[in-house]
């Protein structure tokens, strides 16, 4: 096979501080966690939330998601950790490699859910501002498995094949140059679908869970048919990646609730009532004023074409 052009992978993912590891995959992780709140923030404060809420949200989801993205990879891919000459302690080496998106989605949700409760924010209006925002933590992510050469494609002799070292490489394929970069095809698709979100929430003004669900439809449509190109081993039913099952049957359950959510208005966010009462509780100084509930950026750019609207 003659590559005429192609992708190389990175000479190495780890970088020795001293006894410190440096890893690329937890950099590329954390970089993208730290993109998703800075949008996140700003596409919350702009529909009415009060600046930190995300900040203090995420130090439950974060958490919570890391811990199911990595049981949710163990069990769909329990082979190197309890398989035949494999290391069950491998399965707490987060740092090597390997965090399950559904699992860290599911359980992030219960950690958003948690202090959402607590802070009385209603937890679909901070899932449509956070969508974006999760599309592209994964695409900044997905740099993390290039570096690791890892969750790559079957052969290819396009241009864009990935190279992959000789050790990297399925036993079937030692002979093999090039691979389809499932990574990069993977980041362009969650960085378009972010787009695809922000111009659907602001066209269509979307709300109750909608924006979240328009993430995972696209996410979803995305991941059915990038799976079917890889090569990696993972548990398989009837002969098919289970993942390609999840995909299509999480994308379809987004595709109903999108549905039956249809027409619904926007909410107006607020803090809620009974934090607000707590904060005032446990608060020192003199009682802050209630909070007014503040309408998102799109209704008040309504009255920006009125007489004497600001600009």
């Amino acid at each position: 096979m003659i590559v005429l052009a192609s992708i190389p992978s990175p000479s190495q993912g780890v970088w020795e501080l001293g006894p410190v590891p440096l890893r690329a995959y937890a950099l590329c992780i954390i970089a993208g966690i730290v993109a998703a709140a800075w949008l996140t923030e700003k596409r919350w404060i702009a529909r009415g939330g009060a600046p930190g809420d995300v900040l203090d949200i995420a130090t439950w989801a974060v958490p919570f998601g890391i811990v199911g993205g990595r049981i949710y990879h163990v069990i769909t891919s329990p082979r190197p950790y309890f398989g035949e000459g494999g290391d069950p302690l491998k399965a707490f080496a987060i740092w090597e490699g390997g965090l399950g998106i559904w699992g860290a989605i599911a359980l992030g949700g219960v950690g958003a859910w948690i202090a959402c409760r607590r802070r009385g924010i209603p937890l679909p209006a901070f899932g449509d501002a956070l969508a974006p925002g999760l599309l592209l933590a994964q695409a900044i992510g997905r740099l993390g498995n290039w570096f690791n050469q890892e969750l790559f494609g079957g052969p290819t002799d396009l241009p864009w094949g990935l190279e992959i070292d000789r050790v990297n490489r399925p036993e079937e394929y030692l002979d093999v140059a090039t691979f389809h970069p499932t990574f990069l095809y993977e980041l362009l698709w969650n960085l378009a679908a972010a787009a695809l979100v922000i111009w659907a929430d602001r066209r269509f003004r979307l709300a109750h869970g909608q924006a979240f669900a328009l993430y995972v439809l696209a996410y979803c449509t995305g991941r059915l048919w990038i799976e079917l190109l890889r090569t990696d081993p993972a548990e398989t039913f009837a002969g098919v990646r289970l993942n390609v099952f999840t995909a299509a049957v999480v994308g379809l359950l987004a595709l109903t609730y999108l549905v039956w959510q249809r027409g619904r208005p926007r909410e107006v966010i607020t803090r809620g009532e009974e934090f607000a009462a707590a904060e005032t509780a446990s608060s020192d100084g003199p009682p802050a004023p209630a909070r007014t509930p503040v309408p998102a950026d799109e209704d008040r750019r309504d009255d920006d074409h009125r007489p004497g609207g600001e600009r």
